[in-house]
């Protein structure tokens, strides 16, 4: 097994499934292992956070967080392109990964954790998963910590009562604006996975593997169905598309969620880490969300803003940001 990267993950984590995703794709031998009381020891060998996916390199080196071990791999394994060589496509994917990474962790976390039926369902895999030789007491003892730990903390992702119905409303428009997309198309940018691709559907993915959202899933969105299942093996179908086909779908998306929900709050978060408090509202389509601010996805903002800074010529993105009310954010 010294040629094969490893990955330590958890299949009820976005990430981890996001980065699995990505090795199929890209054909590159690896070891998915399940990080459970089994595997722990090797794990804490390489891992620096307590977080999955951790990836272990053929020379015993330990990555960690999801897009910069997919920039760092894509880095060394540049075929197949994931990518798009339209320069508006391939920003418009690089902002869709941002807010599937950020945004749509909020859809996930707060589906699993709000209702009793969901609750029951993913503690269960849980426990299961980190105890697998666990007897039924055991196991009812690990499903009820399981389920207190997570529920108490929706908080991380700004779930609340408050914010409720925006997180479930920003689901199913997203849900139903994808839907349309994918009516013609087997990924987001075209006939192959891009970068935006793996994020969104990690999320995606593990929303339909819970009860409640997979069930509005297989209700009212037969083709992003189609396209969760796609994205466990990905392949290459044909090409990329050019901005100009993938407008008129892809657009509303950008309007409706980045822009008019993902765009401001990022940005209020970030405004409150750099401000030093312990919590911040910001008003998102006419309701107020309020929650406390999260150091990581300021860090993640600045990264952004990076990649956008470093791109030779910004005329034509700069116009389908500004109609999405993106531009002045990406600008910081």
């Amino acid at each position: 097994m010294a040629d094969r990267y490893r990955i330590f993950g958890v299949e009820l984590s976005p990430y981890s499934v996001k980065v699995r995703s990505y090795f199929r794709y890209k054909g590159i031998p690896h070891q998915w292992i399940i990080r459970n009381a089994d595997s722990q020891a090797e794990y804490q060998k390489y891992a620096r956070l307590p977080i999955v996916p951790l990836v272990v390199t053929p020379q015993n080196e330990g990555l960690q967080d999801s897009t910069p071990i997919i920039e760092r791999i894509e880095s060394q394994y540049p075929q197949p392109p994931i990518h798009p060589s339209d320069p508006v496509a391939a920003f418009v994917s690089v902002l869709l990964e941002e807010f599937g990474d950020e945004w749509g962790n909020k859809w996930m976390f707060h589906y699993r954790w709000a209702r009793d039926v969901d609750q029951l369902s993913s503690a269960g895999r849980l426990a299961r998963m980190m105890m697998p030789a666990a007897d039924e007491k055991q196991l009812s003892t690990a499903i009820a910590q399981v389920r207190e730990r997570m529920v108490g903390r929706v908080w991380f992702v700004g779930s609340s009562a408050q914010t409720a119905p925006e997180i479930e409303d920003s689901f199913c428009e997203t849900v139903g604006i994808l839907d349309t997309h994918l009516a013609n198309r087997a990924y987001l940018f075209g006939a192959r996975p891009a970068f935006a691709d793996f994020a969104m559907w990690g999320q995606l993915y593990n929303t339909w593997t819970d009860p409640t959202p997979g069930a509005l899933i297989e209700a009212r969105a037969t083709n992003v169905l189609a396209w969760i299942h796609r994205m466990l093996w990905p392949r290459a179908e044909g090409e990329f598309e050019t901005w100009a086909s993938l407008e008129p779908t892809l657009m509303p998306l950008l309007e409706r969620q980045v822009g008019r929900l993902f765009m401001p709050w990022t940005i209020a978060n970030a405004a409150a880490i750099a401000d030093g408090r312990e919590e911040f509202s910001v008003e998102l389509a006419g309701s107020t969300w309020t929650q406390k601010p999260q150091k990581y996805h300021a860090k993640s903002l600045g990264a952004l803003r990076k990649k956008y800074a470093a791109l030779p010529d910004k005329q034509r993105i700069d116009a389908v940001l500004d109609r999405a009310c993106c531009l002045a954010g990406l600008r910081g």
